[in-house]
């Protein structure tokens, strides 16, 4: 009987990696995490994930004294399969870390992709189209599957040099085509993420463990990348309030603007609309992109190792392959016997130690941006690497930070009335029929307001290093009426980084209507989806019968 492969995971302390090991689990396999240098020598396979900066990504390797046991294992023949930054540290070096080699597996560079006429990081479900020919033993991508990428950094795919040897996929993003996937003799790497991007990236995952991949030696001719189609999906985003009840358990609840209790009639209890995995697994069957669990409850009587949340991340992340967003409590935290302190970018490791990928930011972000505008004021550098945004963005890459703003409309006649705010003409008028108005940021779930309008924020937390804007609505909350066009359209202009629409919906043409008006980065739904008053498959089905691209589940 022949011996099981022994497959390896090189974690070089990315992040989750959790995600991964849980879908090669949910393929029937087992996967070793590399602890030495040795164990090198012991693998069959090596799965090697990466999120987060180029540079920190080497100088972790060279750290645990990796960098040449990883050559000599390519080296030798052995399978390799490279995750995102695992696939940009394979090439010769990156614009994002210019002094930091790369490991020079593949001819190239990797390069900063263009702000100025998209948003950065590109974040959502893309295609990767094969290049070459079919291979029959081949990695199982392309055809008409999206694969769920988040990076700020990439490959220019030119079909020039020597690319005919080994780029296997190209995808293209706005203007730009960037290699999504390499794949010579024993190595084979990808720009997205197959463990995030449901079962086609299961698929994709499968075929490396489960093939000896035989790359044909023949491919001399690959496609000019003027003929790599665009495909970019709009993401639909299911989102899941948590707290604890008066009973103590972990419910998922929605509030009707930032109230979630039920009336005094009905009880006064918190609204109960579900089991928090349960939802979110019955979501991610019904085809959600993405799904964010924001934790409305402090939990401030329990050590942190402890909080609920870090098991829902566990448990979820065992049967849901797309990406986890968890937001509530990213700051400072101290345990309650004053013993143990944890800085707000412990406090995201273990979130994505957990299975989240993505981290949002609320109160927080506002205080930062105060200090921000402050600095600016004071004439001293408007930076200076304190602040959660920025440390969590350094260690982990601004794609895994959000920032969540909870504004609410404040009613002037004119501009001049607020003269230090972002004022705008309003569609909607005010109690006195004012036609203007600008968006006040609040902390605290919306109960402090704050004197800071949402482009002060916004523009000062992407300068700290957020990767994406979760842009909720007061006014809007549980309203169904609709999104806030004026608001979404102004931000989306204001920012390079995406934006991702919340707040108010209630029916399918609320969805379409807001990407044609504001081209948003992605929609958002809670209420609406707990109560399958709106399917999600129903969002998508009209948003593509109104040439709104998104992607479809296998």
């Amino acid at each position: 009987m022949e011996a099981p492969q022994k497959l390896y995971l090189l974690d070089y302390g990315a992040g989750n990696v959790r995600s991964l090991v849980n879908a090669v689990e949910k393929l029937g396999h087992t996967i070793t995490h590399i602890d030495t240098v040795e164990d090198f020598a012991r693998a069959d396979k090596i799965i090697f994930p990466g999120v987060g900066a180029f540079g920190y990504a080497m100088q972790a390797l060279r750290r645990k004294g990796f960098v040449e046991p990883l050559r000599a294992y390519i080296a030798s023949g052995r399978p390799l399969m490279g995750i995102c930054v695992g696939m940009q540290v394979l090439f010769e070096g990156s614009d994002e870390s210019p002094d930091e080699p790369g490991l020079g597996v593949f001819e190239g560079r990797v390069e900063r992709i263009d702000s100025s006429t998209k948003t950065v990081p590109h974040m959502g479900w893309n295609a990767a189209h094969v290049v070459g020919a079919e291979a029959a033993q081949g990695p199982d991508v392309g055809g008409d599957r999206r694969y769920y990428f988040v990076h700020s950094y990439a490959v220019p795919y030119t079909a020039c040099g020597r690319q005919y040897e080994f780029v296997h996929t190209a995808t293209r993003y706005g203007d730009e085509v960037v290699v999504s996937s390499v794949w010579q003799n024993n190595v084979f790497a990808a720009q997205f993420h197959p463990e995030k991007s449901g079962s086609a990236g299961l698929t994709a995952l499968q075929s490396f463990i489960e093939r000896d991949l035989v790359r044909p030696s023949d491919l001399a001719e690959i496609r000019a990348p003027s003929t790599v189609e665009a495909a970019l999906t709009k993401r639909v985003i299911a989102c899941l309030d948590v707290r604890a009840n008066d009973q103590g358990d972990l419910v998922v609840t929605k509030g009707d603007q930032y109230d979630v209790r039920e009336s005094s009639e009905a009880g006064g209890d918190v609204r109960n609309l579900g089991k928090p995995v349960d939802l979110a697994k019955r979501y991610y069957d019904e085809g959600a992109d993405e799904i964010a669990f924001l934790n409305i409850t402090s939990f401030r009587n329990m050590p942190f190792a402890d909080t609920p949340m870090l098991d829902v991340l566990r448990q979820a992340s065992r049967s849901i392959f797309v990406p986890l967003t968890i937001g509530g409590g990213v700051r400072d935290i101290t345990d309650p016997d004053g013993q143990h302190v944890w800085p707000a970018v412990e406090v995201a490791g273990e979130y994505f130690r957990s299975g989240a990928d993505k981290v949002s930011i609320g109160s927080d972000a506002v205080y930062a941006a105060e200090a921000y505008w402050q600095r600016v004021a004071d004439g001293a550098p408007p930076t200076d690497g304190t602040t959660a945004i920025e440390q969590i963005a350094s260690r982990y890459g601004r794609q895994a930070v959000v920032i969540s703003v909870d504004p609410r409309r404040v009613y002037v006649r004119s501009p001049s009335d607020a003269p230090s705010h972002h004022v705008i003409a309003t569609s909607t008028p005010g109690p006195q029929g004012e036609a203007f108005c600008w968006y006040q940021c609040t902390v605290k779930g919306g109960r402090e307001p704050r004197d800071l309008d949402v482009r002060q924020l916004v523009t000062a937390c992407e300068a700290l290093g957020a990767g994406e804007v979760l842009l909720n609505c007061m006014d809007r909350d549980g309203t169904n009426s609709g999104y806030e066009t004026e608001l979404i359209a102004d931000t989306k202009a204001a920012v390079t980084i995406p934006v991702i629409a919340s707040s108010g919906a209630g029916r399918v043409e609320h969805f379409s209507d807001v990407v044609d008006r504001t081209d948003v980065d992605a929609v958002l739904a809670a209420g609406i989806f707990h109560r399958r008053e709106v399917p999600i498959a129903d969002v998508k089905r009209h948003m593509a019968q109104h040439g709104i691209p998104t992607r479809t589940v296998e």
